[in-house]
């Protein structure tokens, strides 16, 4: 027996890929604490001796620092640094039978609905009276909420539904009960995230309940914020703009990914919407709330897309002019309908094209943080870095989006607070700004 052994167990949990994984992480470690383990994330210390890579599947560099984990895990086992290495997640769920050829030094591969299996390894106990108890890994004044899980959609380009299986809704109370848990914790914003949040409802109810559900957590005290991530632009259920408009704790903000607007693409995607229906819903967004900040995110070099199509495109970028914008290359993903296309468009090009169109956006979104110089915003500061205090308005979502920065010299905010700020000055991604003790704010 190694001396090791005698010690207590301590968990170091590795996540990767985005804040759903985040939020099943987070509910692990809730069930490891629950079950008395010491419990880190992504821990810089080497005292843990047990491992778990929650892994991302979604995309071929996604998969490849997945697998670089795992590998490099892998090889702290066989030197003795750790006892145990387990992998769970979306690369575990899709590819387990390969990884367990390939890298035979993890004791166990778990799929993403795994969870109880993985405790049962680890000889814990899934304690069902937790359900909706999670440790949060973001500072506490913020929490990203995962209402539902899975995808229906029939996206020729997506392997999600693969590891993530069919959309299954969580129930409404069930989520307000999580969401008063939060604000006792001292959470102000849920940043609402599903694989597609407007499908909300249509499992569990029989309708999309998206618009019931947002009221219902805007009337949690203590909740200050209540922000949109990832909405499917077919069949929008518009009365969430109704509830928008409503209550002064839902952002003005939704990220909804369009993908791309040509007809022969958004046909060859599969993705249910056609070019003038997505014009439309973009116009009808606007007008129902004019200050709302429209993210979305497309894709470069899908199967077929011609020079023509990528026109298109950029030229729709310039003209929608998007508050904030982000593209993928295409990922040629087996199993997926896209697979059985030829992968017709070369690397170089597929970068060119997102390239051309994150440079006119950098364009866009500095003429759009000019115009907002001299203007007041309530901020929610995250975190202070390099002198500054950084924070977000309610256009702007953690990790993905524009910042405001106020110099730290002669300010004092309190991390997690809100204050006023009067931007200041502008750059393409960032805004600066002092704070001023009161006045009307965007």
């Amino acid at each position: 027996m190694k001396v090791r052994s005698l010690k207590k167990d301590k968990v170091n949990v590795v996540t990767l890929g985005c804040s759903k994984n985040l939020v099943d992480s987070e509910v692990l470690m809730g069930q490891l604490r629950a079950n008395e383990f010491e419990v880190a994330h992504e821990s810089e210390n080497d005292d843990s001796n047990i491992i778990i890579v929650n892994t991302c599947g979604f995309i071929d560099n996604a998969k490849q620092e997945s697998i670089d984990t795992i590998l490099r895990y892998a090889e702290a086992k066989e030197a003795g640094q750790i006892d145990k290495l387990y992998v769970t997640g979306c690369l575990s769920q899709r590819y387990k039978d390969s990884l367990e050829q390939e890298i035979p030094q993890v004791d166990a591969y778990f799929g993403t609905l795994e969870l109880p299996q993985l405790l049962k390894k680890l000889e814990a106990d899934y304690k069902h009276e937790l359900i909706g108890e999670r440790l949060l890994t973001t500072p506490s004044h913020f929490a990203y909420f995962k209402i539902a899980e899975g995808c229906n959609r029939p996206c020729s380009f997506c392997a999600i539904p693969l590891m993530r299986g069919k959309h299954v809704d969580r129930p409404i109370e069930d989520l307000v009960r999580e969401a008063k848990r939060l604000a006792s914790m001292g959470t102000k914003e849920l940043v609402l995230i599903a694989q597609d949040l407007t499908y909300y409802g249509l499992q569990h109810y029989g309708e999309r309940k998206l618009a019931d559900l947002l009221r219902n957590l805007s009337d949690v005290d203590g909740i200050e914020w209540i922000r949109m991530q990832y909405a499917y632009p077919s069949q929008f259920p518009m009365d969430v703009f109704d509830v928008m408009n409503e209550r002064e704790n839902i952002c003005k903000y939704l990220d909804m990914p369009l993908q791309h607007i040509s007809d022969n693409m958004l046909k060859t995607m599969r993705r249910g919407i056609s070019k003038r229906r997505t014009i439309e819903l973009v116009d009808q967004i606007r007008q129902r709330v004019p200050d709302i900040a429209l993210r979305t995110t497309l894709i470069a070099g899908h199967p077929g897309e011609t020079d023509q199509d990528f026109q298109e495109l950029y030229d729709w970028v310039e003209e929608t002019r998007f508050d904030r914008l982000g593209i993928f290359t295409y990922s040629h993903e087996d199993n997926t309908h896209s697979y059985t296309l030829e992968d017709s468009v070369p690397e170089e090009v597929k970068q060119e094209r997102a390239d051309a169109i994150m440079e006119l956006q950098q364009g866009i979104s500095v003429e759009l943080n000019e115009e907002k110089i001299g203007n007041t915003y309530k901020v929610l500061f995250d975190r202070k870095e390099s002198g500054y205090f950084v924070g977000r308005t309610q256009y702007d979502s953690p990790e993905v989006d524009n910042e405001v920065l106020v110099p730290a010299d002669n300010t004092y905010v309190r991390l997690g607070d809100f204050a006023n700020v009067k931007i200041t000055d502008a750059s393409d991604f960032d805004l600066y700004g002092e704070v001023i003790p009161n006045g009307a704010t965007h």
